[in-house]
């Protein structure tokens, strides 16, 4: 039997992705996760459910930009107002091929700097 393959690229589509954010999603508690790589818009996840498919935010914009985490409360898109957590997913050279945000609509979390 053939083991199924899951690889990120930079131009993996938000189909190839959702697997991954899905589960972090479950592991944070449903909390909200977002998930895009360098070359393609992502996901947005919440509640169990895909409510974007076609997904990017200004922070995940930036963490690709960058190629470092972020933690703030954006001034903009889908999450507004709410503290966020976005980490670069990298290649074996470094170079930033994706990103994951969890969103912490419990504002209770707090997350380390």
């Amino acid at each position: 039997m053939e083991l199924p393959v899951i690889k990120v690229s930079a131009d993996s589509t938000s189909k190839e992705i959702t697997p991954i954010a899905m589960a972090i999603h479950e592991m944070v508690a449903g909390l909200p996760v977002t998930m895009r790589t360098l070359n393609k818009k992502g996901v947005r996840i919440e509640m169990g459910k895909i409510v974007d498919n076609n997904y990017s935010g200004p922070i995940l914009e930036m963490a690709l930009e960058t190629n470092s985490t972020i933690k703030t409360t954006p001034k903009s898109g889908a999450y507004k107002g709410i503290p966020i957590v976005v980490s670069t997913v990298k290649d074996e050279d470094g170079n930033a091929v994706a990103v994951i945000g969890i969103v912490n609509v419990t504002h209770g979390l707090k997350f380390k700097h």
